[in-house]
């Protein structure tokens, strides 16, 4: 228990990966601007315009918490997702490739074990493209320098890989290392790596309207430099803090619907793409070391005489 509680207050006080740094220029405005008004109050302005009470909190609010967040959760989870199917379909096909395709000489095995490579060259290649970066070192252990060289050339690597692994097989139908049922199957896994590839382009290139994040963020705004006029009567010198807090509150909800909106990149609060193709290297070098027919003989009882 006190290892949850240490973990639980440690997560409170920690700044990296928070909205702290994206939202601390908006807080301090609000805040000094609700002194402010603390201050005119306590000198006998009347600045307290009851109708704002009940109009502006419902625009905010409703727009706010519901629409942004939702939205941007939405377009996170469905990456999720998708890089999930791509895991999915990554084991699948290596693990038939592996074990359906025969691989008579060394040569065989040789482009079998580059044809497994060129999987976590897709995956990574992938999360270059919707990062916009362009082809680096990570794929270069994974391919020839030949294709090295074309990738850097090319306008978008990952479809590039997915023709290569295609050309793979085909050439293996036509080798009769695979009949026509298995090329199939191993077409339709090769069809839903292009289709994790297509549903991350749909999330990258279909951003929420800018119109709507303008008019969002006014309203956000406009919201908290006028709560100060609603609580002044009752809070007094404290009106700064409070409004601080509420707009910390507020500007935090909103900060965190644009962090995760693109769940793409490097941030803390992206997807851990790295990690993910990392961990599909692992099963895949782990799958390149257990050749074919090496499984474990079933042990088989011994009847008592």
């Amino acid at each position: 228990m006190k290892d949850q509680n240490g973990s639980w207050f440690r997560t409170i006080c920690q700044y990296r990966g928070s909205v702290i740094p994206a939202v601390w220029r908006r807080v301090l405005l609000c805040a000094l601007f609700g002194t402010g008004v603390s201050i005119l109050h306590q000198l006998g302005w009347n600045l307290f315009p009851a109708i704002l009470g009940n109009v502006i909190p419902t625009i905010v609010l409703g727009l706010l918490l519901v629409f942004r967040t939702n939205t941007a959760y939405e377009r996170y989870w469905e990456g999720r997702k998708l890089w999930g199917m791509m895991i999915n379909s990554v084991r699948n096909l290596s693990r038939q490739l592996w074990v359906v395709v025969v691989a008579d000489t060394p040569q065989e095995r040789t482009r079998k074990i580059a044809a497994l490579r060129l999987l976590i060259a897709f995956a990574i290649a992938t999360k270059l493209y919707l990062r916009q970066e362009p082809v680096n070192h990570e794929l270069a252990a994974l391919i020839t320098r030949q294709q090295y060289e074309h990738l850097q050339r090319v306008n978008h690597p990952p479809l590039k890989i997915a023709f290569w692994l295609e050309d793979y097989l085909q050439q293996q139908y036509r080798n009769n290392k695979v009949n026509i049922y298995q090329l199939t199957y191993l077409d339709a896994l090769v069809d839903k790596l292009v289709e994790s590839l297509g549903g991350c382009e749909r999330i990258l290139k279909t951003p929420i309207p800018l119109a709507y994040s303008i008019h969002l963020k006014q309203i956000l705004l406009l919201f908290c430099l006028l709560l100060p006029f609603q609580v002044v009567g009752e809070l007094e010198l404290w009106t700064g803090l409070i409004v601080g807090l509420i707009s910390f509150t507020l500007f935090g909800v909103e900060e965190i619907g644009t962090e995760i909106e693109n769940p793409f990149g490097k941030d803390l609060n992206d997807l851990p793409l790295d990690t993910i193709c990392a961990t599909m290297q692992r099963n895949i070098e782990d799958l390149i070391q257990s050749p074919p027919g090496s499984a474990l003989p079933m042990a088989v009882e011994v009847p008592e005489v």
